[in-house]
C-alpha cells in the first residue's frame, strides 16, 4: 500500500505565506501525477495544483501567481508554497497521488488544516 502524510498546515494572518510538505512511502517518480486539493466545509474537493512526471503544472485560477507546486524526487516529496494568502484559502488540503501502471488509481492524504484569519 501507498501512504501520503501532509504536513505544514496552520493559523496564518491574511497575506502570509505557508509550505505544505506530502511525503510519499515510494517514488514519486512512479506517480503519473501528483496534487494538492482542498476542502472547505460545505463544500466539493476542489483541485488547487497539480504536476506531472514530466513537468507541467496546471493551478486554479483562483491561486494562480500566488501558489507555486514543486517536488523532490531524492526525498519523495511534493511541496505547495502559498504566498499571499487569503481567508478564503481556508480549508483542509489533501496531497493526491495517481499511478497508471500497474493499475489506474488514486492515493490521498489524510489531509492538513490551513486557517487564514486575522
Amino acid at each position: 500500500q501507498v501512504q501520503l502524510v501532509e504536513s505544514g498546515g496552520g493559523l496564518v494572518q491574511p497575506g502570509g505565506s505557508l509550505r505544505l510538505s506530502c511525503a510519499a512511502s515510494r517514488m514519486i517518480a512512479s506517480f503519473d501525477a501528483m496534487a494538492w486539493y482542498r476542502q472547505a466545509p460545505g463544500k466539493q474537493r476542489e483541485l488547487v495544483a497539480r504536476i506531472t512526471s514530466g513537468h507541467n503544472t496546471n493551478y486554479d485560477d483562483s491561486v494562480k501567481g500566488r501558489f507555486i507546486i514543486s517536488r523532490d524526487n531524492a526525498k519523495n516529496t511534493v511541496y505547495l508554497q502559498m504566498n499571499r494568502l487569503k481567508p478564503e484559502d481556508t480549508a483542509v488540503y489533501y496531497c493526491s497521488g495517481h499511478t497508471v501502471v500497474p493499475i489506474n488509481e488514486d492515493y490521498w492524504g489524510q489531509g492538513t488544516q490551513v486557517t487564514v484569519s486575522s
